[in-house]
């Protein structure tokens, strides 16, 4: 049996499909990290702690909480790897999260200037910061976080966007918050006015991503 070979375009259209297919029947809502949910795609998770083996960062940054199961597949990642802290920001407190020594909660929006300097004054000199935005989607919001959060991110660091899948690239949301313009229009703002960051699409070699486009190296 010959074995089939796909062109870019073609392995693009067959991964197009399979997406649209987990992404409507809402699959990725079923995503668990020790029984807690983590609201991702697998692939990307895969990912992740490929990031953190390879960049081992001081703190991950991370905006949009939820269950706490993104928090907790980091902090486990980091408990591997032998170092590193999560700093998770969510508009909504929720007792029942995880916890985790290397999990700090904070009560707040991604967007406020006090809570960046709370995130910000906590960091010391030397330590390498990862953000990985995961709130409100639109892209007025995005764009905000990106301005505000960009300058933790030392050379080489990474600055991760998420959800950049909705708005058509390749699917749609029914979340009406997160309708129309979003985290891929966002980011493509934010490269046009910021040259110090560029997208690095070899975060994307598994094919199957919530977030093309997203992956951003600093300079």
């Amino acid at each position: 049996m010959d074995v089939p070979t796909f062109s870019p375009q073609e392995a693009q259209r067959r991964t197009d499909q399979f997406h649209e297919v987990f992404y409507y029947r809402r699959l990725w809502d079923t995503v668990r990290w020790m029984g807690v949910q983590a609201y991702k795609c697998p692939f990307d998770l895969w990912i992740y702690q490929e990031i953190l083996h390879a960049h081992r960062p001081d703190v991950v940054i991370e905006t949009g909480t939820a269950a706490g199961g993104t928090a907790l597949f980091l902090a486990h990642i980091m408990d591997v790897i032998g170092k590193g802290r999560v700093l998770s920001i969510d508009i909504e407190s929720n007792p029942q999260r995880p916890s985790h020594p290397r999990i700090t909660y904070l009560h707040g929006s991604s967007i406020d200037q006090a809570v960046f300097a709370s995130v910000r004054s906590g960091i010391t000199t030397g330590e390498r910061a990862l953000v990985i935005l995961d709130s409100l989607h639109n892209k007025d919001h995005v764009l905000a976080e990106l301005r505000l959060w960009s300058p933790l991110i030392p050379s080489n660091g990474l600055l991760i966007v998420e959800d950049s899948n909705i708005n058509g690239h390749p699917v749609h949301t029914d979340y009406s918050p997160d309708q129309g313009p979003g985290a891929y229009e966002a980011v493509e703002e934010f490269l046009l006015e910021n040259d110090h960051f560029q997208r690095d699409s070899s975060f994307e070699r598994l094919l199957m991503t919530f977030n093309p486009g997203g992956y951003l190296r600093r300079k």
